[in-house]
């Protein structure tokens, strides 16, 4: 691929599904670029959709939501597992994209040092949480600018454009149908697709 250039604040500053989209393909830089991966699935969440935790208002803890975009919003899912978004949108407006898979790039032995020996190569990077501990992602990053020269978690284009497919989120029990989770086409390192067991089912049109 080609020279790799970071994603400013104007690539945030946008809808979050506009963003989650674009960022399929992207390249995330941690460890001063001894460990990068490419982005193969991202899920969307804004201020008016239920599944998002800034749905019923700003808090403390979902604050990094309501922006600048380009932020971190890092939360620990079920009390296990970190989960890293990115704030999107105008200052105040609650959306973000979050990383849920990737593919490895460079630094697999620390991946995998990270994530265990024992864990098969395709499911190293597929899903929120085990995306994070591959990273060495958890709460601390949270609030922080993804988008001063260096930072954390660095986010970068390269040139590379797969083709992107659309579908409905994984394991979300509300808003269930919205197609928000954007994968790389073909992609084995995409995580399979699993239905919270009390979404409902979509209401037919009338």
């Amino acid at each position: 691929m080609g020279e790799r250039t970071a994603l400013g604040r104007a690539f945030f500053a946008r809808d979050a599904l506009e963003v989650a989209r674009d960022l399929v393909g992207a390249v995330v830089e941690v460890d001063d670029g001894v460990v990068s991966v490419r982005l193969v699935e991202t899920e969307a969440y804004t201020a008016d959709d239920p599944a998002c935790h800034a749905y019923r208002g700003r808090t403390e803890r979902n604050a990094p939501l309501f922006g600048p975009a380009g932020h971190a919003y890092v939360y620990r899912s079920y009390g296990i597992h970190w989960c890293c978004n990115v704030a999107t949108g105008q200052d105040g407006c609650a959306q973000g994209v979050l990383l849920r898979a990737a593919e490895p790039l460079a630094g697999l032995a620390t991946i995998r040092a990270r994530r265990g020996d024992r864990v098969p190569q395709r499911d190293l990077l597929r899903g929120p949480g085990r995306l994070t501990q591959a990273l060495a992602v958890d709460g601390s990053l949270s609030g922080a600018d993804l988008c001063v020269e260096r930072p954390p978690l660095w986010l970068l284009a390269d040139g590379a454009a797969p083709a992107v497919e659309a579908g409905p989120r994984v394991g979300v029990s509300r808003a269930a149908d919205r197609p928000w989770r954007f994968t790389a086409r073909g992609s084995r390192w995409v995580s399979p697709y699993k239905r919270h067991p009390r979404a409902r089912e979509a209401q037919p049109a009338s």
